[in-house]
């Protein structure tokens, strides 16, 4: 006999309407339907799954003191992942994981060959983001996976633009390094 789960039975605004009513079911049951998926934004902003565990529990508690401002515009799973993603920027200041590296401008980046990512799985790449510096993660999921500007990056973590850009460059090199590991194929020549 297959089991029904209970949860699946509330629409999201039925679980945050409930929850509001400080109703620890709802609660419970909103925490069950997204707590994997805010995980994963959590993993890429941690060095560890312990301090992703320590970021998504405190995400989801200011998630819940602050449910009663979610005006349903938007999607719910879009305001949350919001709040984790300031909350892991936040752990990052409070650690201050960021250094600055050299400007930017003074480093070429080569072109990459395209047909070397045909040859990784998604799971790879996440791993080789994963196994970026603190910094360099951060930066580079902001800028690359959440779409914010260098303007904003650097805001959000109290660092120069500058800083912020030299980062992202910084990352894309060492990703470009694992992938040519990974799969072989060298970067192609500027202007080719």
């Amino acid at each position: 006999m297959k089991r029904i789960n209970p949860a699946a039975t509330y629409t999201d605004e039925q679980l945050i309407r409930q929850s509001v009513k400080g109703e620890r079911v709802a609660q419970k049951f909103l925490y069950e339907r997204f707590a994997a998926k805010m995980f994963g934004v959590c993993l890429r902003y941690a060095p560890d799954y312990q301090i992703a565990e320590d970021i998504l529990q405190e995400g989801f508690v200011k998630a819940f003191k602050n449910l009663d401002r979610f005006r349903f515009e938007g999607s719910f799973e879009g305001w949350l992942r919001k709040i984790m993603v300031n909350t892991a920027i936040e752990v990052h200041r409070r650690k201050n994981l960021l250094y600055p590296i050299v400007d930017v401008d003074s480093h070429d980046v080569e072109l990459f060959d395209e047909n070397a990512l045909e040859k990784l799985a998604a799971d790879d790449l996440l791993q080789m983001i994963a196994s970026l510096s603190p910094g360099y993660r951060t930066v580079f999921s902001l800028y690359a996976i959440e779409g914010f500007s260098h303007k904003e990056i650097a805001e959000q973590l109290n660092i120069s633009e500058g800083t912020s850009k030299s980062q992202l460059a910084r990352a894309r090199y060492i990703l470009i390094e694992m992938v040519e590991q990974r799969t072989g194929i060298k970067r192609k020549a500027s202007g080719q």
